[in-house]
């Protein structure tokens, strides 16, 4: 087409992809492609004025490419028009511009259908609607023009349904939408197939449900299951009624689209300009189903049945068909061939006691489809008749030979005559009781429901005994309970009582118990209540195992709570061995030791079959492979306890290692519970996976949280507070500084090199925000200049956190008030005592691992004092003093660095809140502003949401970072 622009002529080709490709000529000469792009885009915001177009050169031309989607509005509102001088063109030229403005409208209007000839070739595409209203007074004429440019047709309709597409389905949300209301639209694998005889474009467009269909009638294919006068399955075509949808009737139909029947006579006009379509669709769709010319006209085999029942009847539907399957099949394919195992009656009762989960319990097996029970033999004879439908007791069942092979399999690897495990029999119910609650609380997808029907349904009866073990395990408020020993020197709040009454229970089965309640809700005195009340029942004492740092506080309080119990210390190297510990033995109730002295004594400890062997801070076997985990696991004992406030710190490993210890091999081995639970769970958040594991753990695990209504503690008030603070110039340099070197490093350094950089460099930007000091390695301050006030400030003043921490503690001890502080190194503490202590002039308690055990007995001691006597401030490191202590003598609680997981940080909060605890508690959590530990704060409050299921991570992913994402987590921030 052509046009006049000033003395130019404008020159447009569609493409069949629908882009416009454009050309100028000034008295019969090209105009160059700058220009001529630069004069006519000079209005054209879009395309950012021409700048964003291509060019394309072809021979001498130099061609301007207008993307299909623009081409419609460019000449739909051709507003340069208005600016420069246009003259008539060709009538190709003017065809464009009359059909543009009413195409364009009519896209934006939604006055568009689906692309039948674009479908049948396998793709979406729109075209106008030639049956609108605002289309039908169109002069239609006008497009002859483009007809004679060959592919201008086709460049037109792509042009227009670029405009359909941008407009109406601009996302995948809009897509989303568009494939739940027209899903056979997207079928473009089938419709590649399609003949052109399979539907006129009207029809196609009544299939997909964009038009009405205007028939008194919708075609159906009937499937006839096998009756007393018809033993064989068949197929039919028939026509449902559209007014009355009970009345079919049936209609025979030939490959060449002949149809012949009974029907009423205004449905004849339908029936003849249809049945050609249906003929060739259904031969498409279900190929060898027609003799002598008439479709359906031989019975089915069994096999090809099965087919059309699992297969084909889907693809019809897919396909727009009606299909009309038996009434029963829908209720049929849902029962499917399911194990039980019925436990017998005497399993758990008197007459057969259990004593831990390895336990065998008698059994017998039952085969379960829908509600009938088959026996052994029935299960054998359907079998050997390997058909997939028959007919059994009335009702016809599905067979499906790869869940009875299952079924098969499973049935040969147990025996019955053995009996399977009270392991077993318990995960199965409480996995299939799981199982039952998830469906009946949400809506499964089509793939999970298709999943479920693939997965072999094993169930469990248990018999009334072994049913009311497991509903008193979950509810242990239940439970009937146990006197509480005279020779307890407390009274236990209820919720203690239950919790004593909860491990005995579990003690009289065998069943390993891990007691997680809170940390100071007083699982000490629970059980050392248990101790009492059991320790009479056999010679060989209980063994405690807890960290070192502990050790005194458990003899404190054993002599305090319980002075009757004969108790052992086996620590240090005064420690008893060989017949001189085993004549020890004989007179002890508990024996107290700590993990490193069970790893090194774990032969002498391993002769003794204990009365219970209780873990305290059970989180000390996390890592079920180091040597200490291995040590303990070897212990023998009647009963085994964990006792932990923590569960998981960081992996669900370390939940298994616990219960591994407990109750051995009830999660399975380590890679099995790896795959099936925590992958799923800590990567993929998957829910149905966290469901089952707590349906397993919580038989065997009681905890309370403080804040629980029927705990009724009456606990003051704990205010949390954040403390953002700046850091000081020199400290901002070093941490540029750091963080350029450990990035210029990584560009060098792989494997464990790379790794080892980093954790390295997390080090070292940690200590930065507490003190420059730290990282430039000089020596510490001097008595002489810790006492010079000048000398102190200036070296306080080089850490702001240093500074607000000295004055903040100043504030609270001049207003009566003590505190803990909390730090993760070992030479921050010393710095934070030296400085404390010479610029209040008071003392000031500093507890490390290092500190003898004597020791950190008589600091606990003093800083509790009764009169109120002792010091008033307290600097501990995280590892050795966040746990295992009672120190409620303080109200503030500082975190002077941040540690990665926010248990062990309320773990170390929990030493000043708890019983006995009668003043508020104020929490300081100091933050370093733009910094590293500012994106820990961050991730600290995204691990609080997890920690109800407790699940939370550690540092280690952050050296899996790259280069990239190394930079965004530890370059300083210069704006918050």
């Amino acid at each position: 087409m052509s046009t006049k622009l000033h003395d130019m002529t404008l020159n447009v080709t569609l493409t069949d992809s629908g882009d416009a490709l454009l050309w100028g000529l000034q008295d019969g000469r090209d105009v160059p492609g700058d220009k001529f792009r630069k004069l006519l885009f000079a209005w054209h915001e879009p395309s950012y004025y021409g700048t964003m177009l291509d060019q394309q050169v072809a021979g001498e031309l130099t061609l301007t490419v207008l993307p299909v989607e623009m081409v419609l509005p460019f000449f739909a509102e051709p507003y340069f028009m208005d600016v420069l001088r246009w003259e008539g063109g060709n009538e190709t030229t003017k065809g464009l511009l009359e059909v543009a403005p009413v195409l364009y409208r009519e896209a934006r209007a939604g006055q568009y259908v689906p692309n039948y000839s674009a479908f049948r070739n396998g793709n979406l595409a729109w075209t106008w609607d030639v049956e609108a209203e605002s289309l039908k007074e169109f002069d239609w004429h006008v497009l002859q023009s483009l007809d004679g440019l060959g592919e201008g047709m086709s460049g037109l309709r792509a042009t227009f349904s670029a405009v359909v597409s941008a407009e109406h389905y601009p996302n995948e949300a809009a897509l989303a939408d568009l494939r739940r209301d027209y899903p056979a639209l997207f079928r473009g694998h089938k419709s590649a197939s399609l003949s052109a005889d399979a539907f006129t474009e009207e029809e196609w467009l009544a299939s997909l449900g964009w038009r009405p269909d205007t028939a008194p009638f919708r075609p159906a294919l009937q499937l006839l299951e096998p009756d007393e006068n018809d033993d064989t399955w068949r197929l039919r075509l028939v026509l449902q009624d559209k007014s009355e949808g009970s009345v079919l009737t049936p209609i025979r139909l030939y490959a060449d689209g002949r149809a012949s029947g009974t029907w009423a006579s205004e449905w004849s006009p339908y029936i003849l300009e249809r049945s050609l379509g249906w003929a060739t669709r259904l031969t498409e769709a279900l190929p060898g189903r027609s003799s002598g010319g008439e479709l359906f006209a031989e019975p089915l085999s069994d096999e090809a049945a099965w087919s059309f029942l699992t297969t084909d009847s889907r693809l019809l539907l897919e396909d727009g068909w009606n299909v009309m399957l038996p009434g029963w099949w829908e209720a049929a394919s849902k029962r499917k061939p399911r194990l039980r195992a019925k436990v017998s009656a005497e399993a758990g009762g008197r007459g057969e006691s259990l004593f831990g989960l390895n336990s065998l319990v008698n059994f017998d097996w039952r085969i379960a489809i829908g509600n009938t029970d088959l026996s052994e033999a029935e299960f054998a004879s359907l079998l050997i008749r390997n058909e997939r439908l028959i007919r059994f007791r009335g009702q016809w069942v599905i067979l499906d030979p790869s869940l009875l092979g299952q079924i098969r399999r499973l049935m040969e690897s147990v025996n019955p005559e053995e009996g399977l495990s009270l392991q077993d029999i318990f995960q199965l119910h409480l996995l299939s009781e799981s199982e039952k609650e998830r469906t009946q609380k949400e809506a499964l997808t089509a793939e999970e429901e298709a999943d479920n029907e693939e997965r072999l349904k094993l169930e469990v009866e248990l018999n009334a005994h072994l049913l009311a073990l497991l509903r008193q395990l979950g509810q242990p408020s239940e439970l009937k309970e146990v006197a509480v020993p005279a020779g307890l020197r407390a009274e236990l709040r209820k919720y203690q009582h239950e919790g004593f009454t909860w491990l005995s229970f579990l003690r009289k089965f065998g069943l390993g118990a891990c007691l997680a309640d809170d940390m100071g809700l007083g699982k000490t005195i629970q059980f050392i209540t248990y101790l009492l009340h059991h320790r009479a029942e056999s010679e060989p004492p209980a063994l405690l195992i807890c960290p070192t740092s502990v050790l005194g506080n458990w003899q404190k309080e054993l002599v305090r709570f319980a002075p009757d119990l004969k108790v052992y210390l086996h620590y240090g190297k005064g420690r008893l061995s060989g017949e001189a510990l085993s004549a020890v033995l004989k007179d002890m109730d508990v024996v107290l030791t700590s993990y490193t002295t069970a790893l090194m004594d774990q032969e002498a400890l391993q002769e003794t079959m204990w009365s219970s062997l209780c873990l305290d801070e059970a989180q000390n076997i996390k890592n079920a492979h180091n040597k200490q985990s291995a040590a303990i696991r070897t212990l023998k004992a009647r009963h085994r306890i964990a006792l932990t406030g923590t569960p998981i710190e960081n992996r669900l490993s370390e939940l298994w290692s616990i219960y591994d210890f407990l109750n051995p091999g009830y999660l399975g081995n380590q890679r099995g519970f790896q795959h099936r639970f925590a992958n799923p769970i800590e990567k993929h958040h998957d829910e149905e996976r966290t469901a089952q594991l707590q349906k397993l753990v919580k038989p065997f695990m009681l905890r309370r949280k403080k804040k629980d209504p029927e705990i009724q503690l009456d606990l003051p008030d704990k205010l949390e507070m954040k403390v953002y603070i700046n850091l000081t110039a020199e400290q901002g340099a070093l941490y540029e500084r750091s963080v350029k070197d450990l990035l210029e490093r990584m560009q060098k350094l792989e494997g464990m090199e790379r790794k080892g950089a980093i954790l390295a460099a997390l080090t070292q930007l940690k200590q930065l925000c507490d003190h420059p000091m730290l990282l430039t390695k000089e020596a510490t301050l001097s008595e002489e200049n810790l006492l010079s006030e000048e000398s102190r400030e200036a070296f306080v003043m080089r850490s702001a956190k240093l500074e607000r921490l000295v004055a903040m503690v100043g504030e609270l001890r001049d207003e009566g008030d003590s505190c803990l502080i909390f730090t993760q190194y070992v030479g921050m503490g010393r710095i934070l005592a030296d400085v404390l202590r010479a610029g209040r002039n008071e003392p000031v308690l500093y507890l490390n691992g290092s500190t003898p055990k004597q020791e950190r007995d008589k600091m606990i001691d003093t800083f509790q004092a009764v009169d109120g006597t002792g010091p008033g401030i307290f600097v501990l490191s995280l590892k050795a003093g966040g746990v295992g202590l009672n120190l409620t003598a303080a109200n503030h609680v500082f975190h002077f660095d941040r540690w990665w997981n926010p248990a062990v940080e309320n773990q170390a909060t929990d030493r000043a809140y708890r019983m006995g605890q009668t003043r508020n508690v104020q929490v300081h959590k100091f933050i370093s502003l733009g910094t590293l530990e500012e994106r820990i704060d961050e991730m600290l409050e995204s691990k609080m949401s997890l920690s109800e299921n407790v699940i939370s991570t550690s540092e280690g992913w952050i050296m899996e970072l790259s280069n990239d994402e190394l930079r965004d987590l530890f370059a300083l921030r210069k704006e918050w």
